[in-house]
């Protein structure tokens, strides 16, 4: 028995199984980083992707509470016709008790070449935008409760713990700034329902978590703690590199624990990002006629905060509207709707028209919607709100090689259901990570036993929506 078998500590039956599950995904991810890692750090050589990619970068726009289509993106007349009254169709199982049609009070128009029709509610968004937006009708999920709605969007699954969207896609295609994490999470007031497990990477290497930063705050130095280093950067380094040589050493004993190596990166990550973060995130840094354009709220700082991250490489950001659930409107629709969309109708404009005059859109994916929809019938008791609605509701796509001033699919004639070309949440999914050039099914990760992937058994490309 030689020196370095004698000194490993004895390994369980469950930790030898661990180990090589992970050896063999972090092999995989070998093959599907190498050359993108070298083009981010040479900027030269081409990204190893399954086919030719449209996306490099995503950003999602979480509406967390679930917005009504019927009331933004999914004009339906004959709620009019019926307010009040009993569908002429049969309801659906709703969660809370429901009574009759509950008509939109805002006005659609038909914007763009395109001619669709969006409400007043994003009207400057669709003024300027809707002939790159691809408006996706037919949206359904499982179950009409927050929490598994949530983690099924963000994570692929409703109850089990499985590595979120961004972790899937970093895992999957690299980082494009070593000198910041691939994977940001801007939501502000804390955390939303069910908290980090929205952007954990579960089974996957903790570096690919998401970091999250509450973005109520405006000083940079509160954005992330600890984010200024009192003290000169080379004594800090000298400090690192002991640091690292003792957990280097521990990791050698411990035959190269996961959680440990991730813990190992993250110190070495925030030594970078001292430097690098802040500056991108220092807003002051932007012209005045930016500022102007974004507004002074909260969400156009989120948004301009997000273009500077994207400028810096940082490969998936998730956007919240909130840290509670903000758009769950069960009574005071008109009033709470205009409120929220009057926050984000100018900021999302500014955004995407940013993008496109800085040659950004075409490769970046811009996803905007909630975890479900909105019943079409009318709430007991206040009869101003709407129930949740997983069996039909809409979210929207621009930029990353999506079809521009395109309508996928349909909701029935009161918008209780998909009824046309359906899209279920997996099918979005499969469908993003094919515009990233990753085939949702070749894209796994071995654990437990098995090969995990992001879509599980299910999804399909969308092509109707791809440019």
């Amino acid at each position: 028995m030689n020196y370095i078998t004698q000194n490993l500590p004895p390994l369980s039956r469950r930790e030898m199984l661990s180990r090589t599950g992970m050896g063999m995904g972090m092999l995989a991810l070998a093959g599907l980083t190498s050359e993108e890692n070298a083009q981010a750090s040479n900027s030269s050589g081409a990204i190893t992707r399954h086919h030719p990619a449209q996306a490099k970068q995503v950003v999602h726009l979480f509406m967390n509470g679930g917005p009504s289509h019927v009331d933004t993106f999914d004009p339906k007349p004959l709620l009019k016709k019926f307010h009040g009254k009993p569908l002429p169709n049969p309801s659906l199982p709703t969660e809370r008790k429901t009574a009759g049609a509950l008509s939109s009070p805002f006005q659609f128009k038909k914007y763009g070449e395109s001619g669709i029709e969006v409400s007043e509610l994003f009207q400057k968004t669709a003024a300027a935008h809707i002939d790159d937006m691809c408006i996706i009708r037919s949206m359904h999920s499982d179950i009409p409760n927050h929490e598994p709605s949530l983690l099924l969007m963000n994570c692929g699954d409703n109850a089990l713990p499985r590595p979120s969207f961004g972790s899937w896609v970093n895992y999957g295609l690299g980082s494009l700034n070593e000198n910041l994490p691939g994977f940001v999470v801007l939501c502000p007031n804390g955390f939303p329902v069910v908290g980090p497990k929205n952007w954990r990477s579960a089974f996957l290497p903790g570096s690919f978590q998401g970091t999250h930063l509450d973005t109520k705050e405006t000083v940079v130095s509160r954005l992330i703690e600890n984010i200024n280093n009192p003290q000169p950067p080379e004594r800090q380094r000298r400090q690192l590199d002991l640091l690292q040589k003792i957990n280097q050493r521990h990791l050698k004993q411990r035959g190269h624990d996961s959680l440990l190596e991730a813990r190992i990166q993250s110190f070495e990550l925030a030594y970078r990002m001292q430097f690098e973060a802040s500056n991108v995130l220092d807003l002051s840094k932007e012209p005045k006629h930016i500022h102007e354009m974004y507004g002074d709220g909260l969400q156009g700082r989120q948004l301009l905060m997000t273009r500077r991250l994207l400028e810096k490489g940082v490969r998936f950001i998730q956007v919240w509207h909130s840290g509670g659930q903000a758009w769950d409107h069960h009574s005071g629709i008109e009033k709470g709707l205009r409120q929220l969309c009057g926050q984000w109708d100018q900021p999302i404009a500014a955004f995407l028209k940013d993008l496109k005059q800085r040659g950004m859109l075409d490769s970046t994916l811009t996803l905007w919607g909630g975890e479900f929809g909105r019943t079409p019938v009318a709430e007991l008791p206040a009869m101003s709100g709407r129930d949740h609605n997983h069996y039909g509701f809409s979210m929207w796509m621009a930029g990353g090689g999506v079809k521009g001033g395109y309508v996928h699919g349909a909701t029935d004639e009161t918008g209780f259901a998909a009824s046309e070309n359906k899209v279920h949440v997996h099918d979005l999914h499969a469908t993003m990570l094919h515009l990233l050039g990753i085939d949702h099914e070749k894209l796994t990760y071995r654990y437990a036993g098995r090969d995990f992937r992001l879509t599980d058994v299910h999804g399909r490309v969308v092509k109707e929506i791809l440019a």
